[in-house]
């Protein structure tokens, strides 16, 4: 099992994003004031953990990567899909097999009940966002020590789960929307956008701190600051409107990459494109459509007009040539007959989008779609999968051999003995593909070299250096 914990030795950042906490092959006695951590799912869960994590060490707590010297240990845990829940109770009961002392929070959080019937032993289980809730109870559990806050430092931007030239920042919490797949609003309710003014101070803490790309996370990024009811906020002095493309703007212009996530596709997406044809943030645009059939999207409660979609692709790459749209989609949703998956396909040959995920449909406990019709047999949906996948792997090739030959920004993400790991603009981190500059081992992550392209397979891009960037 792979989960993000946090290096003791460190204040900012892990070494690498993904690391496990375990047992400790030599046994150190626990101080009293020791936290273990484990933080699963999205990047939104990790910049919960990241938020917790940082307030225990303001309150002086150490954080340790060990099990056995751990006075508790606080499970971050993931409730969306199956495969989560199962992976988030694992490590419950690992936590709890190998300490004994558990705080559970997060999504899964939110079904208690489904937790204490496994798990009677954990002390305490909080809901998502339940920062203030989860440090109450490890006050309740491991007091809080005393200590001299000059001599343990935590740094403006706070405590950090991924590398040091990138971040994340979340814009808001919740969703509006009900897609009959989706029980986010369950477990984190409705949308509630933090102040433009809050997010650009953050944002500017981290690129003051060394950060080099910042990736806007929430549960619905487009619909930033729909529920302020078209108020105003104030940052620097100046008014600042609370809408994303106000705020992709204001972002834009801090130095750093500006990568948006989880863009659903209202009609003002179209306000976001000039700011990418102008560099202002990246041109790529990750927007889940689930789907093509307009019957299934009306059962998942999605908008349902394909044509307006191909449309819109074709006027954002118009605006944008080197726009990248990395999109998700789910086969097997209960009642998708075999022509609707045609359907699918085919707008995927006719979309050819640049990045693409498939998921094959989970039966999300509490989720209306379970009960809309006839559920698809696993036999279906793995074979649905793998035709999906080879469809998109032609087209993945296709988009990213027009690469080859480009000159190209990439930011270095990992060096070792045959030479560089990076990502483009084309590239966010862990889910996309890299760019592989072979021989090159005097780098070191978070530089930002210039490349030319040499080389494409179906996820993958190899490049040359040019010249080191300032």
């Amino acid at each position: 099992m792979t989960v993000n914990t946090f290096d003791p030795k460190q204040t900012t950042t892990l070494d690498t994003p993904a690391k496990t906490i375990a047992a400790s092959e030599t046994t150190t006695q626990a101080s009293g004031n020791r936290i273990g951590f484990i933080s699963l799912g999205c990047p939104k869960n990790l910049v919960d953990s990241e938020r917790i994590l940082t307030q225990l060490r303001i309150d002086g707590y150490e954080v340790t990567n060990s099990y056995d010297n751990a006075d508790l240990v606080i499970v971050n845990t993931c409730g969306f899909i199956d495969a989560a829940v199962e992976e988030s109770l694992d490590a419950i009961k690992e936590a709890l097999e190998e300490n004994g002392k558990v705080l559970v929070t997060g999504c899964l959080g939110a079904k208690e009940n489904t937790i204490r019937e496994v798990f009677p032993d954990v002390l305490e289980i909080t809901g998502p966002h339940s920062y203030q809730e989860v440090l109450k109870h490890v006050h309740q559990y491991v007091p809080k020590p005393e200590h001299n806050p000059f001599l343990s430092l935590v740094p403006e931007t706070g405590v950090k789960l991924t590398p040091k030239h990138y971040a994340y920042l979340k814009i808001s919490e919740g969703c509006d929307n009900r897609c009959t797949f989706c029980i986010i609003p369950e477990l984190r309710g409705d949308l509630d956008s933090r102040p433009a003014g809050s997010i650009l101070d953050e944002a500017k803490r981290l690129v003051e701190s060394g950060v080099q790309e910042i990736l806007v996370v929430s549960q619905d990024t487009s619909a930033y600051g729909k529920d302020k009811g078209g108020r105003t906020d104030f940052w620097n002095g100046m008014p600042v409107k609370q809408d994303i493309a106000s705020l992709a703007t204001h972002l834009g212009k801090m130095g750093a990459w500006v990568r948006l996530h989880y863009i659903y596709p209202y009609p003002w997406v179209d306000d976001l494109i000039p700011l990418m044809a102008e560099g202002l943030i990246l041109p790529y645009l990750d927007i889940p459509m689930q789907h093509a059939s307009p019957r299934v999207l009306k059962m998942m409660k999605r908008p349902g007009r394909v044509d307006r979609q191909l449309e819109a692709i074709q006027r954002w790459r118009d605006i944008c040539p080197d726009l990248v749209i990395r999109s998700t989609f789910i086969v097997g949703f209960p009642g998708e007959t075999e022509e609707d998956f045609e359907i699918l396909l085919d707008f995927l040959r006719e979309a050819k989008l640049d990045r693409v995920g498939c998921f094959k449909y989970s039966e999300v406990e509490g989720a209306v779609a379970n009960t809309l019709a006839e559920l698809i047999s696993e036999e279906v949906k793995e074979d649905r999968y793998h035709r999906f996948m080879e469809v998109q792997a032609e087209i993945s090739a296709e988009r990213l051999a027009r690469l080859v030959g480009r000159e190209l920004d990439v930011l270095i993400d990992d060096v070792d003995e045959e030479g560089a790991i990076g990502r483009c603009y084309a590239d966010a981190p862990e889910i996309d593909g890299m760019v592989f500059i072979n021989g090159e081992t005097e780098l070191e992550p978070g530089m930002l070299v210039r490349a030319v392209i040499t080389h494409s397979d179906q996820h993958d891009l190899w490049a040359e250096i040019v010249q080191l960037q300032d």
